[in-house]
């Protein structure tokens, strides 16, 4: 989070300005016309802007701006991986046959993932491009130098789940290779902007407030609230929405958190759709100085508790550097904090798909 803030701010003070924000495609579109007047007519949006669900802070004080400046030039040790990671390729023959009878996990790192659900493949947050920034010399790299399969080699995608507009989730570039690849795009209001602008056409994204429903396919998708922010550059902050998801199928029912600190909405949520088969929740890029966006690990797993979860699978984690903790932090204390508890955790190798009330992936790959 801190190499996020701190690299994109700074790249945006320092480029030619107004000229390259107005132009430059990946910032994305404008809000306007119906799409603004149903922004607007959102509950959860007063005062210009979309709020959260519950007090949140986001603005630190100068001292902590001067306090995070020092730390980010005084590196610490472990911040990312000095050696190769192991990511499994994925052999796109695998995709010739639907799966149909399973449900089908694969991570690609941070908090993209495949879903296959009951025959239909689904994309949540493909953030596939190798920077988590604007602009591609500039900003937090990917720690694994190679994706497990290409985009172009990616089958035929039949949803993609986005939560937010942030870049280390929302990426132009991947967007702009997958979108003749996939049906239907579902996003939080006002973040069709965006896709629209890229060439996405109006009729393949449908926009959901907090506890709206969409049926699609046979799956039901649930945008249920997080408590986060949005924006692109620097005068668009949480003018869309962001979400987590609610996804349920035939038999499983599973639920994305993307990006959020920790609220009692968890409970609600928890209340309303589950218990949960899997739950991915963010457990990394945390800092005290910023708690109320992003969780702690400990959180992590107590979200997953007052979700009703069965299995835990923590994310935001194990692909960029975008806070000063170490990088193998979050997982080493989201599954210390799971075992005191007896949760079930699943930590696959980026690239490894499992399947869902099978054998759990555990090994600890990253030591």
């Amino acid at each position: 989070m801190a190499v996020y803030i701190v690299s994109v701010t700074l790249l945006l003070l320092t480029l030619t300005g107004s000229g390259f924000l107005n132009l430059a495609p990946q910032f994305g579109g404008k809000i306007k016309g119906e799409r603004l007047e149903r922004v607007q007519q959102s509950p959860n949006y007063s005062d210009g802007v979309f709020q959260n669900p519950v007090e949140t802070s986001m603005d630190l004080s100068v001292k902590e701006y001067f306090k995070l400046f020092g730390n980010y030039l005084n590196k610490g040790e472990n911040l990312e991986p000095d050696w190769v990671i192991p990511v499994q390729e994925i052999n796109p023959q695998r995709f010739r046959q639907r799966q149909d009878t399973a449900t089908v996990i694969t991570w690609f790192g941070h908090s993209a993932f495949l879903v296959e659900l009951d025959g239909k493949r689904l994309l949540l947050d493909p953030m596939l491009g190798n920077v988590a920034s604007p602009v591609s010399f500039i900003g937090p790299e990917r720690f694994n130098e190679k994706l497990p399969i290409s985009i172009e080699d990616l089958p035929a995608i039949d949803a993609v789940l986005l939560s937010h507009d942030h870049y280390d989730h929302l990426d132009y570039g991947s967007i702009m290779g997958l979108k003749e690849k996939v049906a239907h795009f579902f996003v939080p209001l006002g973040l069709g902007a965006h896709l629209e602008a890229w060439g996405v056409p109006a009729k393949n994204i449908t926009e959901l407030d907090w506890w709206q429903e969409a049926s699609y396919q046979g799956l039901t998708f649930v945008s249920t609230p997080a408590r986060h922010f949005s924006g692109r550059g620097l005068t668009d902050r949480m003018e869309t929405l962001w979400t987590s998801w609610v996804i349920r199928g035939r038999n499983d029912k599973l639920f994305f958190s993307g990006d959020t600190g920790y609220f009692d909405g968890f409970k609600e949520i928890g209340e309303k759709y589950g218990p949960f088969d899997l739950t991915m929740v963010e457990c990394g890029q945390y800092n005290e100085m910023w708690s109320d966006i992003h969780m702690m690990p400990e959180q992590t797993v107590q979200a997953h508790l007052d979700l009703r979860g069965k299995l835990l699978m923590p994310i935001h984690w194990g692909a960029f550097r975008l806070a000063l903790h170490p990088w193998t932090e979050p997982i080493e204390r989201a599954r210390a904090s799971a075992r005191a508890v007896g949760v079930p955790i699943a930590t696959p190798v980026i690239g490894a798909p499992f399947v869902l009330h099978q054998a759990i992936p555990s090994v600890p790959w990253w030591r």
